[in-house]
């Protein structure tokens, strides 16, 4: 067996996105602990300064994040549907991508490479021949679809809306396993390398491992019946897919509440916290109105926007902030549906209006909703009195706060951390006892 302190685990997050650098640093922290050498490699990107911020060094790569590559990449996962794909990246910008990533990996020989939603890391571990673990599809995996979780959506194409609600209840568990537009980019990288293809959508959701950041018991999926993969290949992801539930894996950013923040929410009055993330401006400008309209002082984390116009004695805009300390002390928040963002509100017992944009989004917020802490509507009615009006009920009915304290004290007792550290841990203790085992 392999000594836990000659492991050594490559961290790719997609530095695009806050929830994936977090969630990184926290499973390579847990994992130091148990000795494991990490090695954090990235092409950059918004958040990227927060690895180094947190004492990792950062082996940089090919080709550099841009904000045209970052709105690219999130324009593609936004149109990912039954009858719209586009391209994640330009094909030289893949191609150069694949090449830094095969050339680091060779280089590191690692024994694990951890992704989140870095795609070009399908092709290029596979070129270079190293097992994938991914944390990116939060609880967006076959075995949650196969049991029917994925809610009717809120905002589905007009041909689907047409439908019966069953219907579309079954589509929307049913059709992620067959898009294969996504896949379309990444398939014509990994045939031109010679490794194998992803089957499609719910494919790219899975790795070698796949870390379900939930618990069993608030997604209501036994964990006999998720880590029994046999079932779901058909569903596309790798025939060697091993899937362990973590627990919540959210942001826990080591940096202070400011004091103006800290001012803000001195608790003399009822404060909405306006949080999403991979938003552009002038949506966030439109949650920021509606959030105005429910009466209460309204505290904005607008990240990399410039929306200081809209500051007013009772509107407080500010940058990036630590949303652990920051949303116990609010009343709601509006979100879109991100599971790091969803889950810290659970955390924090803070009821909230989620507006999803696909299916992943879409689950996360059905499952507060199902707790009874949160209200999901679509993105479109941010534009109508309709945001203001559900703040106004989250904020009016004790019953919503009640739910989100519950869900508060579920997750309390756990580390999703170390859950998921041990979880990689131990995959590879069994992948190693299997390459030793004799071949009778």
């Amino acid at each position: 067996m392999l000594e836990a302190r000659t492991r050594k685990v490559v961290m790719l997050p997609q530095c695009s996105f806050l929830s994936e650098v977090s969630r990184a640093l926290q499973i390579a922290g847990a994992l130091r602990k148990r000795g494991v050498q990490v090695v954090f490699a990235s092409r950059g990107g918004t958040y990227a300064h927060l690895i180094g911020e947190a004492g990792y060094p950062v082996r940089r790569l090919d080709p550099a994040a841009s904000p045209e590559t970052e709105q690219r990449f999130l324009q593609a996962i936004l149109s990912m549907g039954p009858f719209t794909s586009r391209d994640f990246y330009t094909n030289d910008e893949l191609r150069t991508a694949v090449d830094a990533e095969v050339a680091l990996l060779r280089e590191e020989s690692p024994d694990l490479v951890v992704t989140g939603f870095t795609l070009s890391a399908y092709v290029s571990t596979k070129v270079a021949r190293v097992p994938l673990a991914t944390d990116h599809a939060g609880s967006f995996v076959p075995p949650v679809l196969a049991r029917g979780l994925c809610p009717i959506p809120v905002n589905p194409p007009d041909d689907l809306a047409r439908l019966p609600k069953p219907v579309q209840r079954f589509l929307a568990n049913r059709v992620p396993a067959l898009l294969k537009g996504p896949v379309k980019q990444l398939n014509r990288h990994a045939r031109e390398r010679g490794v194998e293809p992803l089957a499609g959508l719910m494919g790219m959701m899975c790795g070698d491992l796949t870390l379900v950041t939930e618990l069993p018991e608030i997604l209501d999926l036994p964990s006999d019946e998720l880590q029994a993969p046999r079932r779901f290949r058909s569903w596309g992801p790798r025939v060697t897919t091993t899937y362990r539930f973590t627990g919540p894996l959210f942001a826990r950013l080591e940096i202070p509440v400011p004091p103006e923040v800290d001012a803000f929410l001195d608790g003399s009055q009822r404060v909405v916290y306006v949080a999403p993330t991979s938003v552009d401006e002038s949506f966030l400008r439109t949650l920021v109105l509606g959030a105005r309209g429910s009466g209460v002082r309204v505290l904005v984390a607008a990240g990399p926007h410039d929306i200081n116009d809209l500051a007013t004695d009772d509107v407080l805009v500010t940058g990036v902030l630590p949303n652990h300390l920051v949303m116990p002390r609010v009343d709601a928040a509006v979100i879109m549906g991100g599971q790091g963002s969803v889950q810290t509100a659970m955390a924090s017992g803070t009821p909230f209006i989620g507006l999803p944009y696909h299916g992943e989004q879409e689950l996360n917020v059905a499952v507060a909703e199902r707790l009874g802490m949160a209200i999901r509507m679509k993105p479109a009615d941010a534009h109508t009195p309709a945001l203001s009006n559900a703040l106004r009920s989250l904020l009016t009915d004790p019953d919503y706060a009640t739910a989100a304290r519950r869900a508060a004290a579920v997750y309390a007792p756990v580390d999703g951390a170390e859950l998921a550290a041990q979880a990689i841990i131990d995959w590879l203790d069994s992948r190693t006892h299997r390459q030793a085992a004799p071949v009778a």
